[in-house]
């Protein structure tokens, strides 16, 4: 059986095509046949990627003809195959993982949804691989009447702060920071509340720090579209994101996150320098904009934010409990 899996590396062998799929039929749930059925769409995917690169070029070659295309297909079709064994472009390295973890009895993800979380390496996605047994109350949702209501956008700075003002300054006592820099990352990461996260039936997430969900998340999750720099570059990708039924679980959730990390070890022992604490938490990977420090900082320090907090008494702003 083995040995059939294996010859499904030449494209024209349609006999090996048919015994890997009578194979992920009766044994689907192997290694071997999830990692050759990965590779074949891997290979399916770089032929269609080289055909499209084919017609995008300029014109034929002055020696072109049906012949010489009919080879150039044949190669292109084997080269594919070729491309994807072994490391290949990673793709089936994702299929695999996604797959072993649906074999696993993981749900969370909507049908036809490929998690991205395997390359994310740079980011906050993954953290949670350290810790999948360690849960606590923000993962669970709050019944529905407790629940803050999903249309609350803020109008304006002011009201941000005052609606976010004793979450920000319990969550910053906590260790040791000013809640003015909480807000800050907070308005970076939301505008100021206008672009909150939602899931599909526009549930709001309540995320105000982006933190992703991953496998070891337990809690509900949203799933959107996000800026992410690759290499210097900027690019959009589709992520998954922790859900929460209020402001208030967002902050305290944010607050265990960087406690349960070591990495973030040296960012919470410069807590109570904000400039300090937002450049440790930008090195230890928290996000993958180079400048993600600077924006809060420069939030911090804006004009935009001292009159905003000189408008709302931050020492009576909203309830304590």
């Amino acid at each position: 059986m083995t040995q059939g899996i294996l010859q499904t590396d030449v494209y024209t062998d349609f006999q090996g095509i048919n015994t890997l799929r009578n194979r992920a039929r009766t044994d689907g749930d192997s290694e071997e046949t999830l990692r050759k059925v990965a590779e074949q769409f891997e290979a399916l995917f770089l032929q269609m990627m080289l055909k499209s690169m084919r017609d995008a070029s300029l014109g034929d070659g002055m020696l072109d003809n049906e012949h010489t295309k009919t080879y150039q297909a044949m190669f292109d079709k084997q080269i594919s195959i070729e491309m994807s064994q072994g490391q290949g472009i990673g793709l089936a390295d994702m299929m695999v993982e996604q797959l072993r973890k649906q074999g696993d009895g993981d749900s969370s993800l909507e049908p036809g949804e490929l998690q991205m979380n395997p390359a994310q390496s740079i980011d906050r996605a993954g953290e949670n691989f350290r810790f999948p047994v360690q849960q606590h109350t923000a993962t669970t949702a709050k019944p529905d009447a407790t629940r803050e209501s999903d249309d609350w956008v803020p109008e304006s700075p002011k009201e941000f702060i005052h609606k976010l003002w004793p979450h920000a300054k319990r969550a910053a006592d906590e260790i040791g920071a000013k809640p003015e820099m909480l807000i800050a990352q907070a308005a970076l990461e939301t505008g100021w509340g206008q672009h909150m996260i939602r899931g599909k039936d526009g549930s709001n997430s309540f995320n105000l720090f982006g933190i992703k969900a991953d496998s070891g998340w337990q809690g509900a999750r949203a799933t959107t579209e996000t800026i992410e720099f690759r290499d210097g570059l900027m690019r959009k990708e589709r992520a998954h994101f922790r859900a929460y039924a209020s402001p208030e679980e967002s902050f305290a959730d944010y607050i265990e996150f960087l406690k349960r990390n070591p990495r973030y070890s040296d960012a919470l022992q410069r807590a109570d320098d904000a400039p300090e604490f937002t450049r440790a938490l930008t090195d230890a990977g928290y996000a993958t904009d180079p400048d993600y420090a600077g924006k809060i900082n420069r939030i911090m320090d804006s004009s935009h934010l001292r009159e905003a907090l000189g408008e709302v008494d931050v020492s009576a702003a909203g309830p304590r409990g």
